[in-house]
């Protein structure tokens, strides 16, 4: 096992990883910006480099800093958290360069998996069920014209080194195909520096369903449940839960297979994530793999008793895994996670940073909260607007959203708005209550929420 790892996020994660490491008898080295100095991370470090100014591009997007900071404190391994440079093969080359092991998969499967047209074409030779798509890239309008004539609209562009909802757009007509193509193209190639776009068939209603995996160099592969993610704004996921209320045993059986013969066929070492949209016949199909440890881990570690980013680690260092070979599909419970964004519901979901005067946790069985926030904190304008993750977990479904109400209720922050106000609404909305969720819930409902 390692000695000493660099810890190359911020804020929630970046103290998970730091309790994860503790846990283990590693050394935890923080790498922060100067904006992040009074972070509770840095506090919790044994060490921490500063490696830069506030924005990201002089901080945690800058490799050779990030680099620097590891060497020269005598790090074995770099930890990157999630978003940032998790996924940058780039980055994870830039590592193994200079003897540090990267905590994840390596840069070839990284750049395989992360170019989303090749990623799509290497399950299909898995055997994973796909969307119906364009073969790679779609260079012009008029390939795109023809691709909406085969399999009909509405249809969806997609940018091939995009995620977060960057560079997606919905095509329902031939009338808006040019205006929206041009639109993804350009909305990628701020996001990404690459305006490259592919087409999918678009599943009209469907949930976002995904499946935690996790592999090591020995051979041995685990899928651990499925997370549902349906309830999202712009493709932002704000409420998961583990498991989803819409599988059988049967189903979360074929998706996890699904999910283990698509890191079989990709080399996959370490965590990661395949997701799936679920339409409602039942039927599924793969939508990305996510090369790292997602926001919403936690509510697999409350179902599964397995902490994911000590696995990370172990795996890292060329252990075995301690979850067993082929996975745990039998989920023990019932677990949600919702994300406290410093955000305005009320104003269309609008950033809210600025200082927190009031931070009262909510505690009691079953409450874990996940968080880098105290009364005094500054949340500052110039990253991810997430303050906190509530987990809460129950024996059923329903008690763990009676275990919600409570919780959400005890959960106050004064000095900025948040989205507890919207979590309450939402888990007492019928539709939810009932389990009948999709990625259209917020669209449809959100004139009932802010009524």
């Amino acid at each position: 096992m390692f000695k000493r790892v660099l810890v190359a996020n911020r804020g929630e994660i970046a103290l998970r990883v730091v309790r994860a490491l503790k846990e283990l008898g590693i050394e935890a080295v923080v790498a922060h910006s100067e904006a992040d100095r009074d972070t509770m991370a840095v506090r919790e470090a044994d060490r921490t480099v500063c490696i830069g100014p506030a924005p990201s591009a002089q901080s945690y997007l800058d490799i050779p800093r990030i680099i620097g900071a590891a060497t020269s404190t005598g790090c074995e391994a770099v930890h990157p958290g999630y978003g940032f440079l998790s996924e940058s093969a780039e980055f994870a080359r830039a590592c193994q360069d200079n003897d540090l092991v990267f905590v994840g998969p390596s840069p070839e499967v990284i750049e395989r998996m992360g170019e989303k047209s090749n990623a799509k074409q290497t399950m299909v030779a898995a055997g994973v069920p796909c969307v119906p798509g364009s073969d790679g890239e779609v260079e012009t309008v008029e390939e795109a014209a023809r691709f909406a004539s085969e399999v009909g609209y509405p249809i969806l562009i997609k940018a091939s080194a995009g995620g977060g909802g960057k560079g997606m757009r919905e095509v329902h007509a031939a009338s808006d195909l040019k205006a929206q193509y041009d639109n993804a193209r350009a909305e990628a190639r701020v996001a990404f520096g690459n305006d490259a776009v592919y087409l999918e068939k678009l599943i009209a209603r469907p949930r976002h369903v995904e499946v935690q995996v996790l592999a090591d160099s020995h051979g041995n592969v685990a899928a651990l449940c499925e997370r549902d993610c349906s309830v999202q704004r712009r493709h932002q996921k704000l409420v998961e839960e583990a498991p989803s209320p819409a599988l059988t045993p049967e189903l979360r059986h074929a998706m996890c297979e699904s999910a283990k013969r698509a890191v079989r066929e990709v080399g996959y070492t370490n965590a990661g994530t395949i997701e799936f949209l679920l339409d409602t016949d039942g039927s599924y199909y793969f939508m990305e793999m996510n090369t790292r440890i997602q926001v919403e881990h936690g509510v697999t570690e409350q179902i599964t008793l397995t902490d994911l980013v000590a696995e990370q680690l172990r795996i890292a260092a060329g252990e075995e895994m301690t979850v067993p070979d082929g996975g745990i599909e039998e989920p023990i419970g019932h677990c949600f996670e919702f994300r406290i964004n410093a955000e305005d519901p009320s104003a269309n979901f609008r950033p809210n940073p600025g200082t927190i005067t009031r931070f009262d946790v909510p505690g009691g069985p079953g409450v874990r909260v996940d968080t880098h926030a105290y009364a005094g904190y500054t949340v500052p304008p110039t990253y991810d607007s997430l303050v906190a993750k509530l987990i809460v977990w129950g024996p059923t479904r329903e008690a763990a959203l009676a275990r919600a109400r409570r919780a959400l209720d005890e959960f106050v922050i004064e000095g900025i708005a948040t989205t507890i106000p919207f979590h309450r609404e939402c888990i007492e909305h019928p539709e939810f209550v009932a389990g009948n969720v999709y990625t259209d819930f917020i669209p449809k409902y959100l004139p009932q929420f802010l009524s």
